[in-house]
């Protein structure tokens, strides 16, 4: 339950509520046809949309859009992502998630992911920019079996550069929860609450860093490629990134001044690993 106590600069919560909310969902499921990954099921509704562009090769890829052109307080989407046994499924975002500033309710996304025995699924968005007094509950949930592979990228900037903006007020929580042959393997929340540019300045945080990201590899063969992941990290001014890896799982943090030092180190990184070209959505 969250406590609803952020000031509302002369709006009422009564007129709050008489705005208009966008709320979406999306529910997708894909299935293995004659050796190539073909959707099995499409549900949208609300603002939610998803776009399946022809690409060669046996998989296939999802461009998820929000015709809200961004989130706004009280937002709610929801997404369900089904990659069936023997898929391959990778998820972009057409340019970067803007999430507005709220004078009091919070905005909701959930991503529930699910994959079939041997299915490979990629969640790849592009960066979620937090404008000032944004107020974002972001929740992931994966179900996976032990020989699936499972990748994760997701970015965040805190603030927009074209206006020197920085986040001096709001809310971001980020909570990620995977399973894997029905245990927990993974557990990981972040909050930032109330000042959040002077949270981002210390060394325990993002040390005055303004965007951050995750990148998330569970897969049989995910602690052998530990040292490949490494050589992959090239070094840039402006972004650091550490790699990890233990119990099936491999973990690299990028933390960066901007969005533009981040995407130097991480595009190339997400080239490499997967040894496959970006969503094309990216390069437009």
């Amino acid at each position: 339950m969250y406590v609803n106590a952020w000031p509302f600069d002369g709006v009422s919560q009564a007129e709050g509520s008489l705005r208009q909310r966008a709320i979406g969902r999306i529910a997708f499921s894909a299935m293995a046809l004659n050796g190539r990954t073909r959707p099995a099921r499409i549900s949208e509704s609300g603002s939610m949309r998803i776009r399946l562009p022809k690409c060669e090769g046996a998989g296939l890829e999802a461009v998820l859009v929000n015709t809200a052109g961004g989130i706004a307080c009280g937002d709610r989407f929801t997404v369900e992502i089904e990659a069936q046994t023997g898929t391959q499924v990778s998820l972009a975002t057409p340019a970067a998630e803007k999430v507005y500033r709220s004078d009091g309710p919070l905005s909701e996304l959930t991503v529930d992911l699910t994959l079939g025995a041997a299915a490979r699924l990629d969640w790849l968005p592009q960066e979620t920019i937090l404008f000032n007094q944004a107020r974002l509950v972001r929740r992931l949930d994966a179900n996976m079996p032990e020989d699936g592979r499972l990748t994760l990228f997701e970015a965040v900037v805190f603030g927009r550069k074209a206006r020197d903006e920085h986040v001096t007020e709001g809310l971001f929580e980020d909570r990620w929860r995977i399973r894997r042959g029905q245990r927990l393997v993974y557990a990981d929340t972040l909050r930032l609450q109330g000042p959040i540019v002077d949270l981002l300045r210390k060394p325990s945080v993002a040390n005055g860093g303004r965007a951050v990201a995750t990148f998330l590899y569970v897969a049989p063969d995910a602690e052998a490629r530990l040292e490949q992941a490494r050589q992959h990290l090239l070094s840039a001014d402006g972004c650091d990134a550490a790699a990890s890896a233990w119990n099936g799982i491999l973990a690299v943090r990028f933390c960066a001044v901007t969005v533009e030092a981040l995407r130097a180190v991480a595009c190339p990184f997400l080239l490499a690993f997967r040894c496959e070209p970006l969503p094309r959505v990216w390069l437009s």
